[in-house]
């Protein structure tokens, strides 16, 4: 934004297309081989139906380990590509030289960027305000919330409008009756390729107040404060980092929220996947793991160990 462009998020973009699963087929026709995580076929077939865009920046370190092959996919299709590595949570100065090199790359500065990121507290503070309605208040569906979090990524390539959006569905939020849900969730890993996930466990008498990822996503300040700079920002973001940072994000906020259990999602051929192995170990709540391909509605066989699950729990 600080240099003029307009943030698309592919992600957001591939999943709420009209028709998810046939990007995912085009890329397989294309040559994609069947055991590539959804996400990355889905995203590449939005790209080349969408020439319009032609930038990508690519993050090679901290987020999909196929993310290299695809930025050379894309390249190999005429588009731009800007590679950004996040590197050690420790190490803010790295951060910074990294978040200089990207700006430079896209025509912009720091000090820019950093008047953009100020004048967006007050939309993410509004985002704050809509998590508590999920989880103090029980007036915003844990889908609800998950989709405002997750959209947060780039704003719908409108901050403005996101932010009017925004302020019209709070009002409207404001004046519901609270719902209490017998069974407090939190959903652990990556944005699920499951369709209508949330609403199967409105049904059984569960709710998520918990979003951890899309959370992350909207980047808000919670019980940590205001941040001071991107680069505090940046580094607050638990995602691209070492699983520890988010066990104790995860820790603090399923006290705060006071969980009864989690759901952690899991997306086939991902590399995350083997992270399960240190949630189940060092979370001391009960957790569920779900793992997601393609993209479907809840299946029966997954209705079925969600409904367990949530049983159990009440």
């Amino acid at each position: 934004m600080a240099g003029g462009w307009t943030p698309v998020d592919l992600n957001n973009r591939f999943i709420t297309h009209r028709d998810p699963a046939g990007l995912v087929q085009q890329a397989e026709d294309q040559g994609l081989p069947r055991t590539l995580c959804a996400w990355i076929k889905g995203m590449y077939a939005w790209c080349l139906r969408h020439p319009e865009v032609a930038a990508m920046v690519g993050v090679t370190r901290g987020d999909c380990s196929n993310t290299h092959a695809l930025m050379e996919l894309l390249s190999r299709r005429g588009r731009r590509v800007f590679p950004f590595d996040y590197p050690n949570q420790d190490d803010p100065t790295a951060l910074t030289q990294a978040m200089q090199r990207l700006a430079r790359e896209l025509g912009a500065d720091l000090a820019r960027a950093e008047e953009i990121r100020r004048e967006l507290i007050p939309l993410r503070q509004n985002l704050e305000r809509l998590d508590r309605l999920t989880w103090q208040e029980s007036k915003v569906s844990g889908g609800e919330n998950h989709l405002w979090l997750v959209s947060a990524s780039d704003f719908d390539g409108d901050p403005k409008d996101f932010a009017a959006r925004l302020d019209r569905f709070l009002a409207l939020a404001e004046e519901r009756p609270a719902r209490p849900p017998k069974v407090r969730l939190g959903l652990l890993g990556v944005p699920p390729i499951i369709a209508g996930l949330h609403e199967t466990l409105e049904e059984l008498g569960a709710s998520v107040v918990f979003n951890e990822v899309p959370r992350q996503f909207a980047m808000l300040d919670g019980d940590g404060g205001p941040c001071g700079s991107l680069a505090q920002q940046y580094a607050r973001y638990t995602y691209p980092y070492e699983v520890g940072a988010r066990v104790d994000d995860i820790r603090r906020e399923a006290a705060r929220r006071g969980l009864d259990g989690l759901i952690h999602y899991t997306q086939s051929f991902c590399w995350r996947q083997m992270q399960d192995l240190v949630l189940r170990r060092e979370l001391d709540l009960p957790v569920l793991t779900l793992e997601g391909d393609q993209f479907a509605p809840v299946d029966g066989r997954t209705r079925l160990r969600l409904e367990a699950f949530v049983e159990v729990l009440g």
